[in-house]
C-alpha cells in the first residue's frame, strides 16, 4: 500500500451533510424569481457542481436569470443558511486519528473558501484541517481539479503520489486524477458506488474510520 503524507477532503456530502441549508437556499433563490420548485422536489443535485451550472442547468434558467439566483442563495446562504448542516457521525473522530498520526488534512472544495472556513470554525472542525483551498467568490478556481491544483501549489507537494483525495462525486475522483492524485470515494454522501467506481476511485468507503487504513498508525 502506498504511504500518504496528505489527506484532501471535499466537504459536502463527505464531511458535512448540507442537504438542509443548501437545498432551502435553492429554493428560496427560485422563489424570489417567481419559479419554486415543487415541494416534493430533490435539490440534493446542487450539492457538488458550481451554483451557475446547478441553475442554468437543473432549472434551464438563462443567463441573466442564474445570475440573480446565484445572488439570491447567496444572500441567504452567508445570512445563516450555511450553517445548516451537520457533521456526519464518525468525521470528527476520524479527523482527530489522522491529525495524530501526523497526516496533514486539507479542504479542497467547490464552496468558496469564505464560506467554507466559517462552517469549519462554526462546527469545531478548523482545528483539524490545515489548508482551505476553494473558489473565490468571483468564480475564480470553479472546478475540482483546480481547487486540488490550488492545494498543491500552495503546500508545495511535489509528489501528488503522497495524496489521497477523499470525495462523494466523481468529479472529486476525476479531479483528483488529473492532478495525478488518488482519489477513495465515501458511500454516505450524495453520489453512488457506481458513479465512483466509473470515475476511478481506487477504493469506496462505507464509513469514515476505513480511512484510516489508508494512513500508517
Amino acid at each position: 500500500m502506498k504511504t500518504y503524507t496528505h489527506c484532501f477532503f471535499d466537504l459536502d456530502g463527505t464531511l458535512i451533510d448540507s442537504a438542509p441549508g443548501v437545498t432551502g437556499c435553492v429554493r428560496y433563490a427560485l422563489e424570489k424569481l417567481g419559479v419554486p420548485a415543487a415541494p416534493d422536489r430533490d435539490l440534493t443535485c446542487f450539492i457538488g457542481p458550481t451554483l451557475h451550472y446547478g441553475f442554468s442547468t437543473f432549472c434551464e434558467l438563462n443567463e441573466e436569470d442564474t445570475d440573480r439566483a446565484v445572488a439570491l442563495y447567496r444572500e441567504k446562504y452567508s445570512a445563516g443558511g450555511l450553517f445548516d448542516c451537520r457533521v456526519y457521525d464518525g468525521i470528527e473522530n476520524t479527523l482527530r486519528a489522522l491529525k495524530e498520526r501526523g497526516v496533514v488534512c486539507v479542504l479542497a472544495t467547490c464552496k468558496p473558501h469564505t464560506y467554507a472556513n466559517r462552517i469549519l470554525a462554526h462546527l469545531g472542525l478548523d482545528k483539524y484541517i490545515s489548508f482551505v483551498s476553494g473558489p473565490e467568490l468571483s468564480g475564480e478556481r470553479n472546478e475540482k481539479h483546480e481547487v486540488i491544483a490550488y492545494a498543491l501549489e500552495q503546500l508545495n507537494i511535489c509528489d501528488p503520489s503522497s495524496v489521497l483525495m477523499v470525495g462523494d462525486r466523481a468529479s472529486d475522483v476525476t479531479g483528483a486524477r488529473e492532478n495525478a492524485v488518488d482519489a477513495v470515494g465515501v458511500l454516505w454522501g450524495f453520489g453512488s458506488e457506481d458513479e465512483l467506481s466509473a470515475a476511478g476511485a481506487v477504493a469506496n468507503l462505507a464509513s469514515p474510520c476505513e480511512l484510516l487504513n489508508f494512513f500508517e498508525a
